[in-house]
């Protein structure tokens, strides 16, 4: 389901409210000065106990030659997520997504190399759920990297629901699943009911 509407800002407590329904926006074009809001028929979602990453990532979290950060870079990061050819993260989205973060809603997990952003990824956490919304890396497997320390803290705040939106063969590698819209809206449901904290 998707409705457009042109926007400079989304308002905050329009998105709190999309989100808290499952509803969520992207724009068609990274130029865009408009918006079309989502609910998936399908819904994907990574289970707090079935996420996974490879013995390659593994090995190199063990090694730590990185240094992770929360929302010290939060502007960055969702630039970087829309520095590719074809992006859904619009001016319109950055600054919407920004006003989130200096309420405290949205966030970002980074990974800094040499004193330098590397990689990470960013999300909206409303209440006992976790939102994400992309992720990037200027080096090998650093987005795997900052989505394991997602799923460190997101387990350890004890939050009910890791949301992805949709579901990939790229997401399932993490242990993504797919559920129907009704499994999802009972899950958020329970997750609306539960508070959980970010930082």
């Amino acid at each position: 389901m998707s409705h457009q509407e042109q926007a400079t800002i989304i308002p905050p407590e329009t998105l709190i409210s999309a989100y808290s329904q499952g509803i969520f926006p992207m724009s068609e074009h990274k130029e865009d000065n408009e918006v079309d809001w989502y609910s998936a028929t399908r819904r994907g979602i990574i289970p707090m106990d079935q996420f996974r990453v490879s013995s390659n990532v593994q090995r190199l979290i063990r090694q730590g030659n990185f240094e992770v950060r929360y929302n010290s870079a939060f502007r960055e990061v969702v630039k970087a997520c829309s520095d590719r050819e074809t992006s859904w993260i619009s001016p319109v989205i950055i600054e919407s997504y920004q006003r989130l973060h200096e309420m405290g809603y949205a966030h970002s997990v980074e990974i800094w190399k040499e004193k330098k952003l590397k990689g990470g990824l960013y999300g909206v956490a409303l209440r006992g759920a976790f939102f994400g919304e992309s992720m990037f890396k200027n080096d090998k497997e650093l987005d795997k990297i900052a989505l394991y320390f997602c799923h460190q803290r997101l387990k350890e705040r004890r939050f009910k629901l890791w949301d992805t939106q949709f579901y990939t063969e790229h997401l399932s590698q993490f242990g993504c699943i797919e559920i129907s819209a009704e499994e999802y809206e009972e899950r958020l449901q329970q997750a609306m009911d539960f508070r959980a904290f970010f930082d």
